[in-house]
């Protein structure tokens, strides 16, 4: 058909919305991609026929609706996490967005806020502002960190409804120590909902917000199956509270919102965790060794628990970013003036991703 397209100004939109544009990385079909913190290990063999045999069985009922409490999903999640938590402290959701946009439906909302420490995880604010909260920014230290009493007067001042903490950082890979969690709790009132989408990835003997539930009723321990489950394309996120919390979500939840095939995918993988994580140590030293070597050539690496890391020193960080993409290996530019952020991948793909910098370097 032809005529003029109507542009989206030009809809009735809520006009809060107005301005704003979607989240979204680029997706492109080249041979290293190492740009939005995949695991980039395949699920092993073995594992997948399990899957695939659950999710089979799945099927025979799929023209019944799943279970609405996915209560086994919980058993598992319950039981992977440990610290004595029960399937009635869990919830899933369709990825960790749709669990956190599940938190600000029940405790934001029009004429409440929600408040984080910036640069952090693109998703808050726009998941804040889909729900018609406000958002408010707050600052970190030169190196990404977060320092507890500083952190508990910045969130006291601003008295949000719900607060984030990315922990570890992204797009930073900034650790967050417990002190800093605990001094914002007591600084707020609201919800605080710490988003641990890459703990898997931090150092064994680092304390989870997890230790820190029993007494607080308004704290929320957020994970992902995405990282180190290497179960990106799954969509599976979930997270830990007290029960009564748990209960205000499916307040606000659709009806039967984890399909049963979803259900199945997903308790399948928890079965085998242990072997899923075996690849996370792989990473960590990928990582490490990203870090290393960016160093010794002249950039400046941050501490990162994560599976990716932050590099600054870039001078001309869009040149870099293309001269990357043209060899065929796709980072992130994540938005912070003269820095880089890139996922460890397997040793092809760091090695990859390390020979194509040093010829850029090399050609300057």
């Amino acid at each position: 058909m032809g005529g003029v397209s109507t542009r989206l100004d030009d809809l009735p939109i809520r006009d809060h919305l107005r301005g704003m544009t979607p989240y979204g990385a680029p997706q492109a079909a080249l041979p290293v991609a190492l740009n939005v913190n995949e695991n980039t290990h395949p699920v092993p063999q073995e594992i997948a026929d399990d899957i695939l045999d659950a999710v089979a069985l799945a099927l025979r009922d799929v023209n019944r609706y799943p279970d609405r409490e996915f209560t086994q999903l919980r058993e598992g999640f319950a039981d992977y996490l440990g610290y004595g938590l029960t399937a009635d402290q869990i919830w899933a959701a369709n990825g960790s967005n749709e669990v956190l946009q599940h938190v600000l439906q029940a405790f934001a909302g029009p004429g409440r806020t929600a408040f984080g420490f910036a640069p952090t995880y693109s998703m808050y604010p726009l998941l804040t502002r889909a729900t018609g909260a406000g958002w408010i920014a707050g600052t970190r230290g030169a190196d990404f960190s977060v320092d507890a009493q500083d952190a508990a007067r910045q969130v006291a001042e601003a008295a949000p409804d719900v607060v984030f903490l990315c922990a570890p950082n992204n797009p930073t890979g900034t650790p967050m120590t417990l002190d800093v969690i605990e001094a914002v709790y007591d600084a707020t009132g609201g919800i605080v909902v710490v988003d641990e989408a890459y703990q898997e990835f931090a150092p064994r003997d680092s304390g989870s917000a997890l230790t820190l539930l029993p007494g607080r009723a308004r704290l929320v321990v957020s994970r992902t199956m995405s990282k180190a489950f290497a179960f990106a394309g799954a969509r599976v996120g979930y997270l830990a509270a007290d029960a009564a919390l748990i209960d205000a979500l499916r307040l606000v939840r659709l009806p039967y919102h984890l399909s049963s095939l979803t259900q199945a995918a997903a308790s399948a993988a928890l079965r085998h965790a242990p072997t899923m994580l075996a690849m996370v140590d792989e990473i960590v030293g990928q990582r490490d060794r990203i870090s290393a070597t960016l160093e010794a050539i002249g950039y400046h690496p941050y501490e990162s628990w994560t599976n990716f890391v932050l590099f600054g020193g870039v001078h001309e960080s869009a040149a870099t970013w293309q001269a990357l993409y043209d060899k065929g290996v796709l980072i992130r530019d994540v938005g912070i003036p003269q820095h880089l952020r890139v996922t460890a991948g397997t040793e092809a793909e760091t090695t990859a991703f390390l020979d194509a910098l040093a010829s850029l370097d090399s050609a300057s």
